[in-house]
């Protein structure tokens, strides 16, 4: 099931210009994509990336905002992109305090929220937890990112020095 899944994003994110939704530089990944094995199994249906309170959040990729508010005490806010499919993708970033309102549209690496202390989180320390979706379908929202956004910069050696 998810690697149909995946390869319908794949397909269709030609369309997208997509960005880290904290950063620069590249964010941490504290939490990675663990995919259920069921519906309803165990597993982490996101990614949580390092952000402090007060970080600024930006949309990963352009699409119209669907919902901005809380959800079980936490600021949440997704944003619908349209020409990914039927049903259309839809990104989730949590927690936040959301800037814009319903229906408004965004540009990919728009400013859309903050990162808010969120009540109870997940994560070990301060988080954004970056989710997809197609309808009922979680997916990994690294998929949405170019092969060259996930590489990590090069290695830099620095010179030996003679410490006597």
């Amino acid at each position: 099931m998810y690697s149909t899944a995946l390869a319908l994003v794949l397909s269709t994110l030609t369309l997208l210009t997509a960005a880290w939704p904290v950063g620069p530089p590249r964010p941490a990944i504290v939490r990675g994509w663990e995919p259920p094995a069921s519906a309803y199994g165990a597993g982490h249906r996101g990614v949580d990336l390092a952000a402090p309170p007060g970080t600024e959040v930006r949309a990963a990729a352009a699409g119209r905002v669907s919902f901005a508010g809380p959800v079980a005490g936490r600021g949440v806010l997704s944003i619908t992109h349209p020409s990914t499919g039927t049903p259309p993708l839809r990104t989730t970033y949590e927690p936040v305090r959301p800037l814009l309102r319903p229906g408004t549209e965004v540009t990919a690496g728009q400013v859309v929220a903050v990162v808010s202390p969120g009540p109870g989180s997940h994560c070990a320390r301060t988080c954004l937890h970056w989710g997809l979706r197609r309808a009922d379908t979680y997916l990994n929202p690294l998929s949405l990112l170019p092969p060259a956004l996930l590489r990590r910069p090069p290695s830099r050696l620095l010179p030996l020095t003679d410490p006597g």
